[in-house]
């Protein structure tokens, strides 16, 4: 079991519509926000550790979990706050929807690897961390080859190619890698989002 779970929500949402002043962190289901959703699952599932939501906003402020301002955020593989990076550590997406079972399956896996990988579809959705070294190093080697240009992207997926030993580009799985077939969602349009809502409530 993980001693800190740093929920990370200090992107700037490119992705998300323009013009939507509701952050996606802040939407709801079940009367409860993303963020606080998490908070409360990892609270319940895992009482004993820390939770950490990474966000200069105050709105993101949730009972539970220590808002914390990063000290540097220039990338997207800067959302892996470095200073809060220790061994036993997971890191989870502040604007995803996770059931019960995918927060508690995240927390059971992956315990023989210094770091492991949980994704869904086209999305990586956790990354725990059993050895902070070594997830120091492959941040700094993903930002490397950004920087390079040897890769047009530097976030999840490539720190995961970058510790898996596969080259940069398309989406590959293989080791150190769970693949979950239900039990998280992103939203990059509000249609979306409101289409999970109906999909929920059938």
């Amino acid at each position: 079991m993980e001693k800190k779970y740093v929920i990370m929500a200090d992107g700037n949402m490119s992705r998300w519509e323009p013009g939507r002043e509701r952050p996606k962190h802040l939407l709801e289901v079940g009367g409860e926000t993303l963020l606080a959703r998490l908070v409360r699952q990892l609270r319940e599932a895992g009482p004993g550790a820390a939770v950490y939501i990474t966000s200069r906003d105050p709105r993101y402020e949730v009972p539970g979990a220590v808002r914390y301002e990063p000290k540097h955020n220039l990338m997207e593989i800067d959302r892996f706050t470095g200073e809060l990076i220790d061994d036993g550590t997971c890191f989870l997406y502040g604007d995803t929807y996770y059931t019960d079972g995918a927060v508690r399956t995240i927390m059971t896996c992956g315990a023989g690897d210094d770091l492991f990988f949980v994704g869904a579809r086209h999305a990586v959705v956790a990354v725990k961390v059993n050895n902070a070294a070594v997830m120091r190093r492959h941040i700094e080697r993903v930002r490397a080859a950004y920087l390079r240009g040897e890769t047009r992207e530097c976030k999840g997926w490539q720190l995961y190619q970058s510790y898996a030993g596969l080259p940069f580009g398309p989406i590959v799985r293989g080791d150190h890698f769970l693949q979950l077939e239900d039990g998280t969602q992103g939203f990059n349009t509000m249609e979306e989002y409101e289409q999970f809502l109906l999909e929920r409530e059938a």
